[in-house]
C-alpha cells in the first residue's frame, strides 16, 4: 500500500487525530483499558479534571467511531457499562510507548 503524505487530508495520523486527538480521549481509552469495563462514574475518578459534559460528549463519540461499546443494563438505577473494542484495543500499545516518552522526556512541572 503506497503511503501517504504526512499531514495531507488523506493521511493516516490526520486520520487518527481527528477521532482521539484533544485533551480527553487518549486518557479515556488508556482508562478503560488498563481495567477492561468501567461504569461511567469510576470512569469520571479515574479521569481527573473532567467535567461529565466533556466525559458524556466524549464517550458519545468514541462510541459513534467504533472504539468504545456502551452497555447499559436496565435496572434500578440504570447501569451503564464501557469497554474498547477489538479495534481500539490495538492501539493500546502505542499510546502505552507514547505515555513511556513522556514520562522519560518530558519533566514534571
Amino acid at each position: 500500500m503506497k503511503r501517504q503524505p504526512i499531514a495531507s487530508t488523506v493521511c493516516g495520523l490526520r486520520k487518527v487525530l481527528s477521532i482521539i486527538g484533544g485533551k480527553w480521549k487518549i486518557l479515556i481509552i488508556c482508562s478503560i483499558a488498563e481495567e477492561g469495563i468501567l461504569r461511567y462514574n469510576e470512569l469520571r475518578r479515574k479521569v481527573e479534571g473532567i467535567t461529565n459534559t466533556m466525559l458524556a460528549n466524549s464517550l458519545h463519540e468514541l462510541e459513534k467511531d467504533g472504539l468504545v461499546i456502551r452497555r447499559q443494563y436496565d435496572e434500578m438505577p440504570v447501569r451503564v457499562e464501557y469497554e474498547l473494542t477489538p479495534k481500539c484495543k490495538t492501539m493500546i500499545p502505542i499510546l502505552l510507548e507514547l505515555k513511556d516518552w513522556g514520562e522519560k522526556n518530558i519533566p514534571e512541572n
